[in-house]
């Protein structure tokens, strides 16, 4: 007798558990609190679907399910994602290592799992908002309101609670709650920063290449380079995205979280007073507009200036020495204070969910028999590029699989 599977949560992590379990043999049931299944995918990559990364390590992941990563990659990894899709019609296109289909469009992703889940005859039900998941024995009883089912297993694939628009707003960390399973606390990831200084307006709209460091109650964190982008609030970009989720818990228990940003780059430290003495003595005789101008965008330089007490018509041969030592500081080091991240509703991810100590290998929970985690729910959250997604279908299929056997080593 095949099992009957409940699979509730229609993003990324459900429709490939749903996929997986039945391919298995199992009766599946999809449960989705919209009026349709896959709603975040569509926003993913900016509409283009970046859904994995040939560039894979378990370093770009985070969170206490981050030592799950190499095994279930090892039994569903990047190739085998790559396969799934090219045997549902599928181009694929690379750009430095990142995946993207090659249509240009996340609906293709979509639509290939729509497909393959009707091929399957997955019953989905949408605008269905499960309220409860409950052990009856040797079932799992499934509650909607009024109605309840039984199932031989459950895979809660609710998602975070990143982009609550999309359904994607926590619910599915109250089931895991009501089933006995710790919470470990939810913030925002991947996402801007939100900074005290009151200059943003200034600068606003910038885009440059920067290093960002982020530094906690005074000790470094981590550093990251790449395109930084100025706004009318504080910083955002990829680079400050990676570093989100770190600054979000220090704010959380209450820890002073400073960036200080490089404007300059590529300007090794070792080289940097020779660069600076060169273009003084090349341009002493010109204003400090004049002096500044081609170094980076000039809304950058006039803020510098500005920060450094310096005026813009003033010529460069008459700033002190002290005035020139700050400007350079602040080209290599601008100190800026966190005050905030971005709210859930404008973050690519959550950071925390369900303590992966108490799920097994094979994402099965070690406190309910018959109940499997996938996607976002876990205590996992990966870095900019793919990498969400590759972790939802991995394991959206080492869940659908195991609840299809009913056996979490299977």
């Amino acid at each position: 007798m095949n099992n009957k599977i409940a699979v509730v949560g229609g993003g990324a992590a459900g429709m490939m558990a749903a996929v997986q379990a039945a391919r298995a043999g199992a009766l599946v049931t999809l449960y989705e609190r919209n009026d349709r299944i896959g709603r975040k995918i569509l926003s993913t990559g900016n509409g283009k679907c970046n859904f994995s990364n040939e560039n894979m390590n378990p370093s770009f992941y985070h969170g206490s399910g981050r030592e799950l990563i190499s095994g279930i990659y090892g039994i569903f990894g990047v190739s085998e994602t790559k396969r799934f899709f090219q045997e549902l019609g599928m181009r694929i296109k690379t750009v430095n290592g990142y995946l993207y289909p090659a249509s240009g469009q996340a609906a293709t992703v979509l639509d290939l799992f729509r497909y393959e889940l009707a091929r399957l005859s997955v019953d989905i039900h949408t605008e269905q908002q499960i309220t409860a998941v409950r052990s009856n024995g040797s079932r799992l009883l499934v509650e909607a309101g009024h109605d309840s089912r039984s199932y031989d297993a459950v895979i809660l694939t609710c998602g975070g609670a990143a982009a609550p628009g999309t359904g994607s707003d926590g619910a599915g960390f109250q089931l895991a709650r009501q089933l006995g399973h710790k919470i470990i606390p939810v913030v925002p990831a991947l996402t801007a920063l939100r900074c005290l200084e009151d200059y943003y307006k200034q600068v606003a709209g910038v885009r440059c290449d920067a290093k960002i460091t982020l530094y906690l109650d005074g000790i470094k964190c981590c550093e990251e380079r790449g395109e930084l982008q100025l706004t009318d609030y504080g910083i955002s970009g990829i680079p400050v995205f990676q570093i989100s989720r770190h600054a979000a818990y220090a704010l959380r228990e209450q820890k002073r979280a400073t960036v200080k940003i490089c404007f300059l780059p590529d300007l090794d430290e070792s080289v940097c007073d020779k660069f600076w003495q060169e273009r003084w003595e090349r341009q002493s005789n010109q204003t400090m507009e004049m002096l500044l101008t081609g170094l980076v965008n000039k809304k950058i330089n006039m803020l510098m200036l500005r920060l450094a007490g310096i005026k813009a018509t003033e010529i460069a041969e008459n700033v002190s020495a002290s005035a020139r030592k700050k400007l350079q500081k602040l080209y290599h080091a601008l100190a800026v204070e966190i005050k905030g991240t971005n709210p859930f509703t404008q973050s690519q991810v959550s950071a925390g969910g369900v303590d992966c100590r108490e799920v097994t290998e094979k994402l099965a929970s070690k406190i309910v028999p018959g109940v499997y985690f996938a996607g976002e729910i876990l205590d996992i959250d990966g870095i900019c590029g793919g990498y969400n997604l590759q972790w939802a279908f991995s394991s959206g299929t080492i869940a659908g699989r195991a609840a299809a056997a009913q056996d979490p080593l299977f």
